[in-house]
């Protein structure tokens, strides 16, 4: 029997850069929330430990041993002491590197399906450590929910979301960016903490820090999110260390719009209707 989780992409609706630390990452804040839809992982009972992909994105993923949800099911695997193997397959449908947590959601898509096949009962605070381990992002991907997230991104507090049902349009030029390049690029100077009140004053009064050194690796971005914003989007932003980017509307109908005509614009990038969760 076939099993499957979802991995959502998620979005960084503010990501504050604060400083870099001693341990070569950077100190953050961000606010993290997710969309309702993105990558799907399914798995059926199997003696070895497996991987088949297929989506949309397929082409550009490794499916060797450093793919993220390979290195997923052997750390759990690692940890819970078992040899019992699993045929994963990750129907990616979400672009590589674009930094709306692909890989990331995947890792903690695969977790949450393995607790549940091999019975392991962990929950999420007992994943929690391995997500740790795996990235930055996979802490909040495990999560699944609006969090502020600080530290490196991985220390999390839940939040209510008073934009939930909010529909998105997330577009990407198709050109995969380095989150290590683009913080290397980032000025070093800290312009100060996340707003306090609701999810959507964080967002009206928030920023990303790295949204300027990705647009000057991508000067595609700045034309997105002209467009987006030209299309009648509020709050256009950049996702993540990018090159991803999103804007909310304030019905299905302006968002199906803006997305039409940004196909019109630029026939190249790919874009997704979806809604805040």
């Amino acid at each position: 029997m076939t099993d499957s989780e979802p991995a959502p992409a998620k979005l960084n609706l503010a990501l504050h850069v604060r400083g870099r630390r001693d341990d070569g990452f950077h100190a953050l804040e961000t606010l993290f929330a997710f969309v309702d839809r993105g990558d799907v992982v399914s798995v059926e009972q199997n003696d070895a430990l497996s991987l088949t992909l297929t989506g949309p994105f397929a082409h550009d993923l490794g499916g060797g041993d450093d793919n993220l949800v390979l290195l997923a099911a052997r750390q759990l695997q690692s940890q819970a002491g078992i040899a019992q193997g699993a045929a994963l397959t990750l129907d990616k449908r979400l672009p590589v590197a674009s930094g709306i947590g692909g890989g990331s959601a995947d890792a903690a898509a695969t977790l949450r399906l393995l607790d549940r096949l091999w019975r392991l009962d962990l929950g999420i605070e007992g994943l929690m450590p391995i997500a740790v381990a795996l990235g930055s992002d996979v802490p909040a991907c495990l999560l699944g929910r609006t969090a502020i997230g600080t530290g490196r991104g991985e220390r999390l507090v839940p939040i209510a979301n008073d934009l939930a049902g909010t529909p998105v349009l997330i577009t990407n030029p198709g050109i995969a960016l380095s989150t290590a390049a683009v913080f290397a690029h980032w000025d070093g100077i800290d312009r100060g903490a996340l707003a306090g009140g609701e999810v959507s004053d964080m967002l009206a009064h928030g920023r990303n820090d790295l949204a300027a050194p990705a647009r000057a690796l991508v000067p595609q971005i700045g034309a997105l999110l002209d467009a987006l914003i030209a299309a009648g989007g509020a709050h256009a932003r950049m996702s993540g260390s990018g090159a991803t980017c999103f804007a909310l509307y304030d019905s299905e109908a302006s968002r199906d719009r803006a997305a039409q005509s940004l196909a019109r614009e630029f026939p190249q990038i790919w874009t997704m209707a979806c809604r805040l969760t």
